[in-house]
């Protein structure tokens, strides 16, 4: 069942690029890395896309963590030198890797939704490539007092 959010976290959500999010392993070690990302308004989609990658889409660690352990954190940020400006939403939720299987068409929609949003996967085939899709179970939006 999709968790509720407020226009302004949804705006927020919406309007940034670059989340940054955390998986752990079997033995609970953490590893963040940068992602790009869409939001359908029900789950998250970030693509395992052609940038050069050491290992194959199924060996990187983010891949296998999820594997290992489906709990994932999502921190999408706002930085400012002027604190008053700072913000974030902190989203925690359950991840499961999308293939790109024949007739499926939530990973079709999420190619879409990911084309839309970053001009460079136009020409990426993330169409043939797995998807991570990460379903929310919690947001927590902070922004200072005002």
């Amino acid at each position: 069942m999709p968790i509720e959010i407020d226009q302004h976290t949804a705006e927020f959500i919406g309007r940034h690029r670059v989340a940054r999010m955390a998986t752990v392993d079997a033995a609970a070690r953490p590893m963040v890395v940068p992602v790009c990302y869409a939001f359908d308004g029900n789950h998250f989609y970030t693509p395992i896309d052609e940038k050069p990658k050491s290992v194959a889409a199924s060996d990187l660690k983010r891949v296998r963590n999820i594997k290992a352990n489906s709990r994932v954190a999502l921190v999408i940020d706002h930085y400012s030198e002027d604190w008053r400006e700072l913000s974030y939403v902190l989203v925690s939720g359950e991840a499961e890797i999308i293939e790109p299987e024949a007739g499926d068409s939530e990973h079709a929609r999420a190619v879409t939704l990911l084309r839309e949003k970053y001009q460079q996967y136009r020409s990426m085939a993330i169409d043939q490539r797995p998807i991570i899709r990460i379903t929310p179970r919690r947001f927590k939006c902070w922004k200072p007092a005002e």
